[in-house]
Order: structure tokens, then sequence, then C-alpha cells
């Protein structure tokens, strides 16, 4: 049994002056205080990468920075779903008895590490290096080509995608350590300035530094008592072009994995933590898993379904979309949302006392899918 000990982020925004690993350690310091651990508690170190720092051995090379000598250590990559990826290995290596406490990192100085062009062309190269990147293609451009598809094919409209970024930003004004709290509207979503249309600069998520952290247990430490039930993970493809089927893109099948593991279903989860980079990435992810049907998730945020008192409470921190992307850290702050609402430690945010939770980390252009439900036990 796996168990979500202690969580720990960062303020998310410009921290100019920053460096990755400063961003880890300050994240890693917090999360290692919440599960009550030393460090010589810890045996396992996991990392995500960096675009800022893209060092081969960036696992170990944190471990030395933050004064760590574990068993076990792993760099990982998978996109946005790195998070919950490492997070699903955590669980793996306590349950099996390999580790007893595990701390898994991500933190980036993206936004005043790099300059907006160095950022552009390294998120670029995510797509195919024969049939997309000589095109000239970023990843909102290939967001907006799948936005564009799906709208048609389901009806979603530009409303709809409002609706959702509307959503996110009331939550982030709520969370002291969002990068974006100023609230707007669905006209001003709609208003606001064209990136890659359909999609708007509000229908995207802002780069950010900040860093994030938490400590996968064998055994509870503390009160959170917050334990990974299941998990599951799907990959179908890596670029779009090579896509064959934009209705499935392999987050139901992973989400099925994770519920058959957790022997649990849909109608069970009382907390959804869902990547949302763009705002199609979330309303694509919610339909496709079936908590929404298809077509419908704008009209869910319209009637106040993912709001604290609605029945599917989502991202309560402001998502990716509000609260901040730094990277592998944007996906992890889902997870740290979750872990937090849980153990009904979210303050102001707090959505009842909900038992269950979903999350869901999408890497590259709805490429890689890991799915993680979690419960308070």
């Amino acid at each position: 049994m796996a168990y979500i000990a202690g969580v720990g982020t960062t303020r998310f925004g410009q921290h100019p002056g920053s460096t990755t690993p400063g961003l880890m350690a300050d994240a890693a310091r917090l999360a290692m205080e919440d599960a009550g651990l030393e460090r010589r508690d810890v045996d396992g170190v996991l990392c995500g990468y960096a675009t800022t720092m893209p060092h081969i051995m960036l696992a170990t090379v944190f471990a030395e920075h933050f004064g760590l000598k574990p068993s076990y250590a792993h760099a990982m990559q998978a996109g946005g779903a790195t998070g919950v990826a490492m997070a699903m290995l955590a669980s793996i290596l306590v349950d099996s008895g390999r580790c007893k406490a595990v701390l898994i990192v991500g933190a980036e100085n993206r936004a005043t590490g790099q300059t907006r062009d160095q950022s552009i062309q390294t998120l670029a190269q995510a797509g195919h290096p024969d049939y997309e990147v000589p095109y000239g293609a970023t990843i909102p451009a290939y967001y907006g080509l799948l936005a564009a598809r799906y709208m048609h094919q389901f009806g979603l409209t530009q409303e709809d995608l409002a609706s959702l970024a509307v959503v996110m930003r009331r939550h982030a004004a709520r969370h002291p350590q969002a990068q974006l709290r100023e609230p707007f509207t669905q006209e001003q979503v709609m208003a606001s300035k064209p990136i890659a249309l359909p999609l708007r600069l509000l229908d995207c998520c802002p780069i950010s530094d900040g860093g994030v952290a938490m400590v996968i247990t064998r055994d509870p430490t503390n009160a959170a008592r917050v334990k990974v039930r299941g998990s599951g993970q799907a990959h179908l493809h890596q670029h779009i072009s090579m896509a064959r089927d934009w209705a499935d893109m392999g987050a139901k099948r992973a989400a099925d994995i994770a519920f058959a593991e957790a022997r649990m279903g849909l109608k069970d989860i009382q907390h959804l933590a869902v990547y949302d980079s763009f705002t199609i990435t979330l309303a694509m992810l919610l339909e496709e898993i079936g908590f929404i049907a298809r077509g419908k998730s704008g009209e869910a945020a319209r009637a106040g379904r993912f709001e604290i008192g609605g029945d599917l409470p989502l991202n309560l921190h402001g998502g990716l979309l509000s609260f901040g992307h730094c990277g592998v850290g944007g996906g992890m702050a889902h997870l740290v949302e979750a872990q937090r609402q849980l153990s009904g430690r979210a303050g102001d945010r707090q959505a009842g006392s909900p038992a269950t939770a979903y999350v869901h980390g999408d890497g590259g252009v709805m490429s890689s899918h890991v799915a993680m439900i979690l419960e308070r036990v």
C-alpha cells in the first residue's frame, strides 16, 4: 500500500534569480516537513526533467544538492504526464518493498530562466521531426488543430471553452500561491488575443517558475492518510499526425486500467484533478474519460458542476490555466490539490469532505496518459 504522506508547493509565477535545483529544494523541504520526515528517512528519489537544466542525471544532481543518499534514484520524462507517472512509479516502489519513502520533485525556472523564443523552440520539438516541426508548428498550434477538429466533430463551441477558463480562474482566486488570480468573464476570454485559433490567450496556460514535491511512503506518517488505490497508463501515439482517432487519444484506456485496479467506477469519484494545459485539453479529457458527455463540458461548467459546491469539483487550485505551469511541477500541482482536498486541508477551497479523487496527467499533444485514483482512509 502507498500513501501520499506529504506535499509541498512554492508560489507559481516569476522568481527572478531562481534556479531549477533551488526551486526543487524549496518544494522538497516543504513536502518533507508536511510528511514529518527527515532526509535520512528518504531512500528513493524521482525527479522530472527541466528544460532550463537538461542534465543527463538530474535525479542524482538533485539528491546531492539536497543532501540525500538514496538507494534508488531515477529521472523521468513523459511531458506533462511526468508528475503523475512519477507518483505511479513511487507507489510501485513502496508497494514492492524496494523503498520505504520516495521523494518526487518537479520544478523549473521556466518563466525567468529562458527567453520566450527559447521556450517556444524547446516545446515545439514535441512535434514530429519530419512531418510537423519543419512547418513551424508550436504546442499551441498543435492544440489549436485538435480544438478545431474536436469542436467540429462534437459540437463544442468557443463559449464552452471560455466557460472552462472562467471556472479555473475563479478557483485560482482562492489560492494564495496561484500565478493568475484576477477574475475575468466568458466574453473577455473570447475577446482575448488570438494565439492559435480557435484558441485565444486566455484558453492557454501561462509559463511559470515554480516547484512541487511530494513524499510517497509505504506506511502513513501523519493524519493525512491518503492512499493510492489504482493507476494506469496509455500511449497510443506521440505525434498528432500519427493519431488515428481523435476521439480515442488514450485517456479513457488509462482511466479504465486505474479504475479496474481500484475496483471503482466513475460514480465513485468525488473530486477531479485533470490536466488542463489548454481549455481544449480539459474538455477532451473530461469527455473522453466519461465524466462529461461529448460536447457538454462547457455546459457543465456553466451549470456549476465543477465548483466547490458542485457534484464534480474540478482543479480547485486553478489548474494549469490559472495556477500556472512550470513544466513537470505544473502537472504535479493537480496531485497536491487532490491530496489536500482528501485530507481536508484546502482552506477556503475545501469542497466538503471527499473520500476519493481522480487525477489525470497528459503528456505531449494528448500523447501520454497517466491516471491515478486516490482515497482517504
